[in-house]
């Protein structure tokens, strides 16, 4: 389940995508949860539920769905992401 005051992003081990959203997450110094569905079908089933989507990986910012990698990186070019992520900055 999903609480409105953090970063979650559901992965998968051998997730290309996963790893590079990972990374810019840890360079921004945000705390995330992440939520690894490979060997199970039912946060798999929850992932596909709460974003409508079936790949990973999948990222809620504060319970809002902002898709995927490739959505969070233009977030990020256009200075959305900052923005989004400034109350859940690690100190």
């Amino acid at each position: 389940m999903l609480k409105g005051d953090e970063v979650v992003m559901y992965s998968g081990e051998q997730c290309g995508y996963c790893v590079r959203a990972r990374r810019l997450l840890e360079k921004k110094g945000v705390a995330f949860r992440e939520i690894k569905i490979d060997r199970s079908p039912e946060l798999r089933a929850e992932m596909e539920r709460l974003s409508q989507r079936r790949t990973i990986p999948q990222i809620f910012i504060h319970g809002q769905h902002i898709g995927g990698f490739d959505d969070m990186a233009a977030l990020d070019s256009s200075g959305e992401l900052d923005k989004l992520l400034s109350v859940t900055r690690r100190t």
